[in-house]
C-alpha cells in the first residue's frame, strides 16, 4: 500500500455527524501510516480531537465574511485555502461541508464528500429544483464521494448531476468504542425493562416522521396486542417537541411511550433495546442503524432514500418497509417483539474500517 498525503477541508469541528465521521476517518488513515492534515475554515471545535491528528485553522470564515458573503468573498476565501493546500502539497484533498467555498478551487486532486441525499429533502417543487440546480452548479464535472450507493444513484438519476466521477464510500466504523460507551450505566424510565423496549433515536423534526412511528405503534397495540414500550430519544425546536408530545396524548399512548429528550451517550439504551426503529422521510446513510447493529441490536426501518436498504441486508431485509406502509410497520414491530433477529458480524462487516478505509486509500 502506498502511503499518501491526504488533506481534509471542513468549515469547523462543531458537534455534527459529518464532523465526527471526518475526524474518525482522518485519524484512522493517519494510524495506517498516511500523512494527514485537517484544515478548518474557522475556530469552532466541540468534538474531542484525536491525539496526534494535525489540525490547522485557516480563519477564513469570520463574522465579517458571514455578513458580506458574496461570490467574490468566496473566491477570496478559496484562494487562502488553496495557498495553504499548495504549501502542504497533499496528493488527495477531500472537502466536506464547506463546498460553497471549495467549489472555487481548481485542484485536480479535489474530491467533494457528499453526506446527505438532497433528492428527498424538499416537498415543494420549486425549492427542490433550486436545490438540484445548486448541486449541479457546485459539482458538475467534479470528483464526488457519495456516502452510500443510494446517494450516488440519486445524484445521477434524480438530481441529474453529471460529475467527472461519483465514488460511493461508506463512513468507516469500529465496534469497540461503541461497546465501551454502551457499558456505562443505563437509567431507564420506571417500569421499563432492559431488553424489552423499542427505541427511536432521532432529532424531533418533521423529516424524522415520528408521526408515522407513533401511528404504527398504536396500530401494533390495537391489531397485534403489542405490549413492548417505546422510548423516543432526541430533541428539537420547542414547537416540534410539542407536536410529538401532543400526538402521544392524542393517540392515548401516555403509558406506553417515554420521551427521553437528548442524551449524549445513547449507546447503553441502544444495546439494551429490543430493536431500533427508524421512520425518516430521508437520510444519507443513517448512522443510528449501523451503530445499533454494531451493538448487536436488531433494527426496523422504512426504506427511505437513501441508505436503509444498504444496511438491512440478508435476513434483516424482512424488517425493511415501504415508507407509507404503516400496517406493515406495525406488523414488523409485533414480529420483532415476539422473535428478535440475532445480529452477527456479517450484518455490519461492510461498514467496518478494515473494509472501508482501502477505498479512501485508492483515491488519487
Amino acid at each position: 500500500m502506498k502511503h499518501q498525503r491526504i488533506a481534509f477541508v471542513i468549515e469547523d469541528l462543531y458537534g455534527g455527524g459529518a464532523q465526527k465521521s471526518l475526524l474518525y476517518t482522518a485519524d484512522q488513515l493517519r494510524q495506517r501510516g498516511h500523512a494527514i492534515k485537517v484544515f478548518t475554515l474557522r475556530e469552532r471545535v466541540e468534538h474531542r480531537l484525536p491525539e496526534g491528528l494535525e489540525i490547522e485553522n485557516l480563519a477564513v470564515v469570520t463574522p465579517f465574511t458571514k455578513a458580506t458573503s458574496t461570490v467574490l468573498t468566496e473566491k477570496w476565501q478559496a484562494r487562502r485555502v488553496k495557498k495553504a493546500l499548495l504549501a502542504w502539497q497533499p496528493e488527495v484533498v477531500i472537502s466536506c461541508s464547506c463546498d460553497k467555498i471549495t467549489r472555487h478551487l481548481d485542484l485536480p486532486n479535489l474530491y467533494f464528500w457528499i453526506k446527505s441525499d438532497v433528492s428527498a429533502k424538499f416537498s415543494d417543487v420549486a425549492e427542490r429544483e433550486k436545490a438540484f440546480a445548486k448541486v449541479r452548479r457546485f459539482y458538475s464535472g467534479r470528483k464526488v464521494i457519495a456516502v452510500s450507493q443510494g446517494v450516488k444513484e440519486n445524484l445521477e438519476n434524480i438530481v441529474g448531476l453529471n460529475a467527472e466521477t461519483i465514488i460511493p464510500i461508506y463512513n468507516p466504523y469500529e465496534r469497540e468504542p461503541f461497546v465501551a460507551m454502551a457499558d456505562e450505566p443505563l437509567d431507564l424510565p420506571k417500569g421499563v425493562v432492559a431488553g424489552d423496549y423499542f427505541l427511536s433515536v432521532a432529532a424531533l423534526e418533521p423529516r424524522k416522521r415520528h408521526d408515522r412511528l407513533l401511528r404504527a405503534y398504536r396500530r401494533a397495540i390495537d391489531k397485534h396486542g403489542l405490549t413492548t414500550p417505546l422510548l423516543i430519544m432526541g430533541k428539537g425546536k420547542p414547537e416540534n417537541e410539542a407536536r410529538v408530545a401532543d400526538l402521544v396524548t392524542e393517540l392515548d399512548l401516555g403509558d406506553k411511550v417515554h420521551l427521553l429528550g437528548y442524551n449524549d451517550n445513547p449507546y447503553p439504551f441502544i444495546r439494551a433495546a429490543r430493536a431500533m426503529v427508524l421512520t425518516s422521510e430521508a437520510e444519507g446513510l443513517p448512522r443510528v442503524l449501523i451503530e445499533a447493529l454494531l451493538l448487536h441490536t436488531p433494527v426496523i426501518s422504512v426504506d427511505c432514500p437513501s441508505g436503509p436498504k444498504e444496511i438491512l441486508t440478508q435476513e434483516l431485509a424482512d424488517f425493511l418497509l415501504e415508507p407509507d406502509d404503516e400496517p406493515g410497520l406495525a406488523n414488523a414491530l409485533a414480529r420483532m417483539a415476539a422473535d428478535p433477529v440475532n445480529i452477527e458480524s456479517r450484518h455490519y462487516q461492510q461498514f467496518l474500517k478494515e473494509t472501508v478505509l482501502p477505498h479512501f486509500e485508492a483515491l488519487q
